[in-house]
């Protein structure tokens, strides 16, 4: 196995991890929307 390979594996779960934070961010954003709008305020946009 190369280096190259290793790596990228290596790197694999650590993205995912992250990538799952970043979902749970804009869950929690797009909710907060939701709410803001059914109430008749503006969203908002971004943390």
């Amino acid at each position: 196995m190369s280096k190259t390979t290793a790596t990228a594996i290596a790197l694999a779960p650590s993205s995912t991890l992250f990538g799952r934070l970043l979902a749970s961010i804009d869950r929690l954003l797009m909710k907060s929307a939701e709410i803001s709008n059914r109430n008749g305020d503006l969203p908002r946009f971004g943390l």
